[in-house]
């Protein structure tokens, strides 16, 4: 067998192999013209360690004044809009590409006797810098730090924002959220920026001369005594010019071609050990899962921060008027629970970003229980997120994960840690608490997720699909653990879900939104009963045709061509949506008789199964696609197949009317 293998064009390969080569000569000329027997001797001149030290003095202190400047401008590169944002960056870049005796001489006119600075440094505080070792360290770092803000402006570009934002719902500061999360993030980048820094502001040799001067042992660093060296003892300048060189490629080694670094949630990894661990067992089936029970004593005595009543019966109604791409007002008492439904683009987290100040395409004017929050930033408006991915800190474990909302607001490290370390338990992952995200599995980092939330003590409980990463069973005593915990929630809750269950089990009320605007709100029962959308009734597993009342008897226009009778007479012109559940609709091999006044001929397109029975798709050219239900017993009594002609009937009386 042979494998064709794409082949390298020569007109391509030849030109690459010479820019090699080209790269590769003078570095091979310095290896060969050394006197490797003199090395030792040229490296330990005394004038050679004494550069050599003034030049690791120059380089750390170029590159601590490179993190103190360059580490706040990259992130407000990566971070900040703002006019002139683009000559900010060309600025930031241009000591790459102007040549190092230009910056010299620029540094000069800002900062020497008779620049524009110096005099008043000079008059005020004494400080000359011209020919001085600071004079040194300045040049370099004016030459060296682009290389740092690059690298990190790249790696803060390749972080996610939901990281901070969700640390900021978990009531960390701004600052907080730097320190905790941010940097410790795209750590990668900035190591790597700092490196190249260093070795950088090592080798500065233009700048240094041309504003700080060759004084030994002052501003004479280790390249200018290579420039030196090379006037009267060229082989000690090839063994000084080694010495660089070999300092030089440990950096790029070391760094193994990660310039820009990439943050460490980038591109988040599963470890190979985690995926199939089964959860902790009880009894002698090990895949059995039990949560420790909830229990609201417990919850009560429970650990939270400062400004949080906890165990005084403290209670917080929601007010909010959102306006933007959403526009709806919602209000609702303390200890409810308000699914969010509708499909995809509906504004469903727009909402919850909204209610948490994180999104200018959405503004709401929030109020929990008597305080208006609506001006607080997001760290301070106590209201906790479950994004849909989790985003949990990568580089936290579990159990700091957890801690992390409460010791945000100054709870002691090691309650804070017992909190959290409860939360876990209750919700079965307690013997991963040390794990870090990348060694749980998707439902398990859900749940830490979601203990991360709760543990926080919010007033206002915002979920984004908190259990669409779990398998059934899991999700089903999650939820139960879940549904404990709201019963005696003194705030509101509000979840996402396209799960029909969970909204029905678990919320006290479901809002439809559709476009931004709210379709229903109501009990799930009555939602359930009369949808008001055709999107919640396909969710709920039912038909639902748009339509409009003609006034004859009954009889409504579909949307999509046809019409329909329903036995509830609708004032004509009024727009409807006609629901028809799938167990009312009858499927046959021949057109039938009797009582159906709605029957059309249709093609089976589709079989599926749904518990004990199954859901057969009927398309037809006279109405819009019609999902029946039936039993496996009844398909094998008519042949039911893909492709299958049959006859599809409706009673009147089955179909309901809703007035849009």
């Amino acid at each position: 067998m042979s494998t064709n293998r794409s082949r390298t064009p020569i007109a391509l390969a030849v030109p690459a192999l010479l820019g090699v080569a080209f790269l590769l000569l003078p570095l091979l000329g310095i290896l060969v013209r050394t006197e490797w027997s003199e090395l030792g001797a040229h490296l330990t001149a005394a004038g050679t360690v004494e550069a050599l030290r003034l030049s690791l003095i120059v380089s750390f202190c170029a590159l601590g004044l490179s993190l103190l400047f360059g580490v706040p401008l990259a992130w407000l590169l990566a971070r900040v809009p703002f006019p002139g944002k683009a000559f900010v960056r060309s600025l930031v870049l241009l000591p790459m590409v102007l040549p190092p005796t230009v910056g010299g001489v620029a540094l000069l006119l800002a900062f020497g006797r008779r620049g524009l600075l110096g005099p008043w440094l000079e008059d005020t505080f004494g400080i000359t810098l011209p020919f001085h070792t600071s004079g040194a360290v300045l040049a370099a770092t004016f030459v060296a730090m682009p290389f740092l803000v690059i690298s990190l402006e790249g790696a803060l570009g390749g972080l996610r924002p939901r990281y901070e934002e969700t640390a900021a719902s978990l009531g960390a500061s701004p600052l907080r959220v730097f320190f905790t999360v941010t940097l410790p993030m795209v750590a990668p980048g900035l190591v790597a920026g700092a490196a190249l820094t260093w070795a950088r502001a090592l080798g500065e040799f233009g700048a240094t001369i041309t504003f700080a001067g060759n004084l030994p042992g002052t501003t004479q660093t280790l390249p200018l005594q290579v420039y030196l060296l090379l006037q009267d003892e060229p082989e000690a300048a090839t063994s000084v010019s080694l010495l660089l060189l070999v300092i030089a490629m440990a950096v790029l080694i070391a760094l193994r071609g990660r310039w820009t670094g990439s943050p460490a949630g980038g591109r988040p990894v599963r470890a190979a050990a985690a995926p199939a661990e089964p959860e902790r067992a009880t009894g002698t089936d090990p895949t059995s899962y039990a949560p420790v029970p909830y229990d609201p004593v417990s919850y009560e005595k429970g650990v939270a921060g400062p400004g949080d009543a906890v165990g005084d019966g403290a209670r917080w109604a929601l007010h909010a008027e959102v306006s933007g791409f959403d526009r709806l007002t919602l209000d609702a008492e303390p200890g409810t629970t308000i699914a969010v439904v509708g499909p995809n683009g509906a504004g469903k987290t727009t909402l919850l970003r909204a209610l948490l100040g994180l999104t200018p395409r959405a503004h709401a004017r929030l109020t929990l229980g008597d305080a208006d929050v609506t001006d607080l930033a997001p760290h301070r408006r106590q209201v906790a997120w479950v994004p849909q991915d989790g985003a949990l800190f990568p580089h936290l474990s579990a159990l700091a994960n957890t801690a992390y909302g409460l010791r945000a607001r100054g709870v002691p490290r090691a309650e804070a840690r017992a909190a959290a370390q409860a939360w876990l338990d209750r919700l079965g992952v307690g013997h991963l608490a040390r794990r870090r995200p990348a060694q749980l599995s998707g439902g398990q980092a859900q749940r830490v997720a979601l203990a991360r939330a709760l543990a926080a003590r919010p007033r206002l409980l915002l979920l984004d699909e908190p259990l669409a990463a779990l398998d059934q069973t899991t999700r089903a005593q999650v939820r139960h653990t879940l549904r404990g915990h709201l019963a005696a929630f003194g705030g509101v809750c509000l979840i996402v879900t396209h799960d029909p269950v969970e909204a029905v089990s678990l919320a006290d009320r479901v809002l439809v939104l559709e476009d931004g605007r709210a379709l229903q709100d109501a009990s799930p029962a009555e939602v359930s009963r009369h949808p008001r959308s055709p999107w919640v009734a396909r969710l709920l597993g039912r038909n639902a045709w748009p339509a409009t009342a003609s006034g004859a008897g009954g009889r409504l226009a579909l949307a999509g061509g046809g019409s329909l009778l329903a036995a509830d007479p609708v004032p004509a012109g009024a727009e409807v949506l006609a629901i028809i559940p799938p167990e009312a609709v009858a499927v046959h091999r021949e057109r039938p008789g009797g009582s159906p006044r709605n029957v059309w001929p249709g093609t089976v397109r589709e079989i599926t199964a749904s518990g004990s029975r199954l859901r057969v798709l009927v398309t037809s050219d006279q109405v819009p696609p019609l999902v029946a239900e039936i039993t496996p017993q009844a398909a094998a009594e008519l042949a039911l197949a893909d492709g299958a002609p049959v006859w599809t009937g409706v009673k009147a009386t089955e179909v309901t009317v809703v007035t849009l």
